[in-house]
């Protein structure tokens, strides 16, 4: 019986004592990861409903797929330009189990943007948040939908911002969001989104030699691109009919001119009667400066002929024969 009471008073003592050493603890690793879990999941409950699987054909008769979500709750889809690339017939189906016949609103394959629409009801939809309060290490959710009625979800961090990426026709997509979050094959044109379910960006690409590197044009960057799109089916872009590229600058020609630049765009031809061409540039120019900013790439002028470049006169500077030149050009637009 002695025992029997002391092992009871050792049991009681230490209930009281873990209760109160509980109430006073950080919450353990289970609680966190249930936390974690629960954040995923209203993410995937607040965006999921919003997400659709895209079936493509082309001319060829040929299939793709990809994944896109609705923007607005009459029937506008966000999804990657290189899904919808070339089709003449786009079937979406929703989270529901419904498919829908999708028109091509526009296509940007600069930024790898593309908006649909279907028609017929009120959709599930999710919204843009500003890409630009993003931080490193950041909690990010992937959903896609890449076999249709049914979401995939990976979940990541945020693992650098501001990256760029060139697009399939060789344009550099600027401010893309890059995350380790995995996406499956079909998920391009899927949401990735924080865990408040707001969208921060469009995942469009992985990088396969590298293992779990994914990226997402910027939410600030695609809403740009999608309300031109809706508004006027295209983007608007400057083009100066040059063909260059990076090139050096000579030390000599450096030191004697004072630059601090180490490279600029070499000239290699002109198109007859392009805004370059009739800004007296000439073949074998060395493009280092326009609109007052230092050009060390192509890149770097693509970055400079948006659509506020066009029609706009701009101070270019060049290398010509070891010397600094400067004219004016106006940019043209892009067609």
């Amino acid at each position: 019986m002695v025992l029997f009471a002391n092992t009871s008073a050792d049991f009681l003592s230490s209930y009281e004592k873990k209760n109160d050493t509980n109430s006073n603890q950080e919450p353990s690793e289970a609680e966190i990861l249930d936390a974690y879990s629960k954040s995923v999941i209203n993410a995937v409950d607040s965006v999921g409903p919003s997400v659709v699987h895209l079936q493509v054909t082309n001319k060829k008769g040929e299939g793709g797929s990809g994944s896109g979500f609705f923007l607005t709750p009459d029937g506008f889809i966000a999804t990657n330009s290189h899904v919808v690339d070339g089709a003449v017939k786009i079937k979406a189906n929703l989270s529901d189990g419904s498919s829908k016949e999708a028109d091509l609103v526009g296509n940007d394959p600069h930024t790898d943007v593309a908006v649909l629409k279907v028609h017929g009801g009120l959709f599930s939809h999710s919204s843009f948040t500003d890409s630009k309060k993003l931080k490193v290490g950041q909690l990010v959710v992937a959903i896609g939908n890449p076999y249709g009625f049914e979401s995939t979800v990976t979940a990541g961090v945020v693992s650098a911002l501001g990256r760029t990426l060139r697009s399939r026709n060789g344009r550099l997509i600027d401010n893309v969001i890059q995350t380790d979050a995995a996406l499956n094959p079909g998920n391009s044109g899927g949401p990735l989104v924080d865990f408040q379910g707001r969208v921060v960006g469009i995942n469009t690409a992985i990088i396969l030699p590298a293992q779990g590197i994914c990226f997402a044009v910027a939410s600030n960057t695609a809403e740009y691109v999608i309300t031109r799109l809706i508004t006027n089916g295209s983007v608007k872009r400057g083009y100066l009919g040059i063909a260059g590229q990076n090139q050096k600058i000579p030390t000599l020609t450096k030191n004697f001119n004072k630059l601090g630049s180490e490279s600029g765009i070499l000239v290699l031809s002109l198109e007859p009667g392009s805004p370059a061409d009739r800004a007296g540039i000439r073949n074998g120019d060395l493009i280092i400066n326009l609109d007052d900013k230092e050009i060390h790439t192509v890149d770097d002028l693509h970055k400079i002929l948006d659509e506020t470049s066009i029609g706009k006169k701009l101070g270019i500077r060049l290398l010509r024969d070891g010397s600094i030149r400067s004219f004016f050009i106006e940019p043209g637009e892009l067609k």
